[in-house]
């Protein structure tokens, strides 16, 4: 893990936090499951830490794969989630009624 804080994450990255933090609270999420690319992981637990704060919510970090929008984990409604956050670069389209992505 690095030891960085958020705000040096975020001059590397372009989180978009505030959108989290917001589509989070609008929707009253409880459970949210964050995936990241390999390059990010090392960051999740710091960025995790940081919208469980702002939120109150309950942060799952998915440590499989992550090679894009399309690359989802099987059997995710098994986890109880009510939002995938995906970090990345590529914007995907998800129609799941039940599971929102951001």
């Amino acid at each position: 893990m690095q030891n960085k804080t958020i705000s040096e994450i975020e001059q590397i990255y372009e989180l978009e936090l505030e959108k989290v933090f917001n589509v989070i609270k609008k929707n009253h999420v409880k459970k949210v499951l964050l995936q990241f690319p390999e390059g990010m992981k090392p960051y999740s637990t710091v960025i995790a830490k940081e919208i469980e704060n702002k939120t109150g919510c309950k942060i799952l970090i998915w440590l499989g794969s992550c090679f894009g929008g399309c690359d989802v984990p099987l059997d995710v409604e098994r986890l109880g989630v009510d939002l995938i956050v995906q970090f990345g670069h590529s914007k995907w389209g998800f129609k799941d009624k039940k599971i929102k992505v951001l």
